[in-house]
């Protein structure tokens, strides 16, 4: 019989144990970790049985579609990531400290952002942090929340401009209030709709550009419909790429419905336009999120604080109506 105590699970577990668990929740998905780790699928398989035979519990959740895929970690999968990630960034600090002389390469900082929130936060901190620490290495990356914060826990970031989730996901994560942003509706100077005080009715007239299924922005835009007796047209332009959407929006008669700061910039220089549509009720925290157990860094703690400071700056946060 298997010694599941904790005793036996200490004495059992393996660093390959730890480092295929890390891999299966990083890449989500069995083949690639198995590429990662240089390993066969079986083999992954193997270990990963292996270790939930130590646990005595069930920490991979395998996919739908097959096998290959994984739809997430158990709530004991996720607990034991957590400790997994510190013993391997303790193995691999200590493997600096012994062999000094390879390097520890350049310093990293990984952050990750929502689409409707990099644009409109994170050039000014991301300029400055450049100016203080010239050889850091900065990696941003866009992405929903549901994956920002998925990748945060299984250690692919290190700091996240985003929002709260439900309570299962925000395990082991601590979250700081950066504002609170409404939903505005936004046009090109010159739109039919932008000589008066529009409604939402007339707003159906125009084709409508909005956030991809399952995104916060998504569902506070269909809620705010609902809200009044109307149905989100199925034919509405969905996009995350904001980019395309403010272009879209600037040279066609569309109306983009989205968070006021991803198009903050657009709008302070007068190249679109919000809408006087009442959007009170949509406003939706916007914070930073960080591992609780993260090993201390001062370059994530200085792009916090960047951050921070431009949350708070009066323009970055001013409501532009016309």
């Amino acid at each position: 019989m298997k010694d599941l105590t904790a005793a036996g699970f200490a004495r059992n577990v393996q660093l390959r144990h730890l480092r295929c668990l890390v891999a299966v929740a990083q890449e989500r998905h069995l083949a690639r970790a198995a590429a990662r780790l240089a390993l066969s699928q079986p083999a992954v398989s193997k270990i990963l049985a292996e270790l939930e035979a130590l646990a005595g519990t069930r920490l991979v959740e395998r996919g739908d579609a097959g096998r290959r895929g994984v739809q997430g970690l158990s709530a004991a999968g996720e607990q034991l990531l957590a400790h997994a990630l510190r013993v391997l960034e303790a193995i691999d600090a200590s493997a600096q400290v012994l062999a000094p002389e390879r390097g520890a390469g350049p310093e990293r900082l990984r952050i990750g952002a929502l689409p409707s929130v990099a644009a409109a936060l994170l050039p000014q901190p991301l300029a400055r942090l450049r100016e203080r620490r010239p050889g850091l290495q900065v990696i941003v990356r866009t992405a929903t929340n549901a994956v920002l914060l998925d990748d945060l826990r299984a250690g692919e970031l290190d700091l996240v401009a985003g929002r709260m989730s439900d309570p299962r996901l925000m395990e082991g994560l601590s979250f700081a209030l950066l504002y609170n942003e409404p939903l505005a509706f936004v046009v090109r100077p010159g739109h039919p709709l932008a000589r008066r005080a529009a409604s939402v009715p007339a707003v159906l007239g125009y084709p409508l550009v909005v956030y991809g299924e399952g995104t916060i922005p998504r569902l506070h835009t269909e809620s705010f419909f609902s809200g009044l007796g109307i149905a989100l047209p199925a034919h509405a332009l969905q996009t995350l790429d904001v980019c395309l959407a403010a272009l879209l929006t600037a040279q066609s008669d569309a109306v983009w419905i989205t968070p006021q700061g991803a198009a903050g910039e657009d709008l302070r220089a007068g190249r679109l336009l919000r809408l006087r549509i009442d959007t009170t009720g949509t406003e939706e925290p916007v914070g930073l999120l960080q591992r609780s157990d993260a090993a201390p860094s001062a370059a994530r703690d200085e792009m916090a604080g960047l951050l921070r400071l431009a949350a708070r700056r009066p323009a970055a946060r001013k409501t532009t109506r016309r």
